[in-house]
């Protein structure tokens, strides 16, 4: 889905305790089956060389590996992102796990950066990224 920016938005927003009023400017990618959403992304913060990026699903299974060529060649070959920033609290384990075997790298850490603690910064790059469809090799 690509087209339902607000629909989507508010279903991450709620899923990931965020505030989608906040996210200025955002464009939103969604998975649907039999009319529910099952997984959502949202884009913010863009700054031409940079966003940050909030995910959520209804579990770890209902991502395909399309989806991220989809949402990641959108960031980093239509848009030409250097980076896509994930911000996400330090005792969320499942979160980090998962992001982490998605290919995001720890960069930083916000020490009592939201109420329950600390917050990792992660960061993807287009050279890291293992979904990106590269254009120039034609992949």
């Amino acid at each position: 889905i690509t087209d339902q920016h607000a629909r989507i938005a508010d279903w991450v927003a709620t899923r990931t305790g965020c505030d989608a009023h906040t996210w200025a400017g955002y464009v939103c990618f969604g998975l649907e089956r039999d009319g529910e959403l099952r997984v959502g992304v949202v884009f913010e913060g863009f700054t031409g060389t940079s966003a940050n990026i909030h995910v959520a699903a209804v579990n770890a299974h209902a991502f395909t590996r399309a989806f991220f060529e989809v949402v990641f060649g959108y960031a980093f070959n239509q848009l030409k992102l250097k980076r896509m920033t994930g911000l996400v609290s330090a005792k969320n384990a499942t979160a980090l796990r998962f992001d982490r075997h998605l290919g995001f790298e720890d960069e930083a850490v916000l020490k009592d950066g939201c109420e329950d603690g600390d917050v990792i910064v992660l960061v993807m790059r287009p050279e890291t990224c293992r979904f990106l469809r590269r254009i120039e090799d034609g992949r």
